[in-house]
C-alpha cells in the first residue's frame, strides 16, 4: 500500500512520554497494538515532518478540482 492510497483501516492513536523520557506514539487497531518509543529529538523531527506534510495537503487541497472531482457532461 503506498502513502497516497486510500485506506478503510481504522485505528486509534494516542501520543505522550513515557516514564523512561521517551515519546510513545501508541497506534492500536483491529487486533493490533502498535507501541512506538521515540527520542525526544526524534518526537521533534517528527513532529516537523508532519506539519510539513499538512501544508502540503492544505496547498494541494486548494489546488484541486471542486464538485469531487466529477465532469459535468
Amino acid at each position: 500500500m503506498s502513502i497516497d492510497k486510500e485506506s478503510e483501516i481504522a485505528a486509534n492513536l494516542q501520543i505522550g512520554p513515557t516514564t523512561l523520557g521517551m515519546v510513545r506514539i501508541y497506534v492500536e487497531g483491529e487486533g493490533m497494538e502498535l507501541p512506538l518509543d521515540f527520542e525526544p529529538e526524534e518526537a521533534e523531527e517528527i513532529a516537523e515532518e508532519l506539519m510539513a506534510a499538512a501544508k502540503m495537503a492544505r496547498e494541494m487541497a486548494t489546488r484541486a478540482p471542486q464538485g469531487g472531482g466529477k465532469k459535468k457532461r
